[in-house]
Order: C-alpha cells, then structure tokens, then sequence
C-alpha cells in the first residue's frame, strides 16, 4: 500500500455548537455547554479529514487512542473548530496534534492516534464477531 502521506500535514473542521451537541443533551454533564465528547469527535474529524482523502482507495483510519483536556465551556450558538497536525508516521501507525477553539479562545488539546486500515478486512474481522 502506497500513500502520500507526509508528517506536517493539516486539516480544520468547525461547526457550530447546537442544543443537542451540549453536555446536557449528549448525557456527559448537567450544563448545556459544548460536550467534551463532541469536541473529541470534532478533533478526531480533523485528523480523519488531513490523511484518510490521501490513501488508496478501499483503505481509511480508525482512531485508536486519544489524549485531550477540555480547557474552556463554550455556550450553544458559538462557533467552534479543530485542527490537527499529522507529527508521525510509524507503519500504519498515525500521530497527531489537535486542538479546539471557539471564536474566543482555545477550547481543547491533546494527542491522538489512529490506524490504517484496509476498510474490507477490517469489516471482515467486525462482522466475525457477531
């Protein structure tokens, strides 16, 4: 498997905080403030979103191992966005930097690792489970 991936790649993605994306609503807290579980999956977007665009095709990433702290509240209607930063490559091993903001501040930031997977033994080895 041939990919061009390159350590220093980038990706961003943002949305904007709804009623149904706050701790309250996702269950992760009592106050109706960005979820930190959503801001994980907004930083694990980001990360997806800088390499799996740059694989062969019928392969992608998983996410295996995530390390962030939830620095600031961010009220529903705000915008917020993640970056991440591709920092290495080891195999099929992928490291990245990412991080949170919303339109005043950083938010989040943390480490997280995903794989390269073959999309259909990875479904394979799912299904065989069941």
């Amino acid at each position: 498997m041939e990919s061009k991936l390159r350590v220093g790649m980038v990706s961003k993605t943002e949305t904007v905080v709804t009623e149904k994306e706050t701790a309250h609503s996702f269950g992760s807290g009592g106050v109706k403030v960005f979820a930190t579980p959503m801001m994980i999956g907004l930083m694990e977007n980001a990360a997806l979103s800088a390499v799996d665009p740059h694989l062969p095709e019928g392969y992608a990433t998983v996410g295996t191992r995530i390390d962030v702290r939830h620095l600031a509240a961010t009220p529903a209607g705000m915008k917020v966005y993640a970056t991440a930063q591709l920092t290495g490559i080891e195999g099929k091993k992928l490291d990245f930097k990412v991080e949170a903001y919303d339109e005043k501040e950083k938010i989040g930031e943390g480490v997280h690792e995903r794989y390269i997977i073959s999309v259909e033994r990875f479904l394979e080895r799912t299904a065989s489970k069941g």
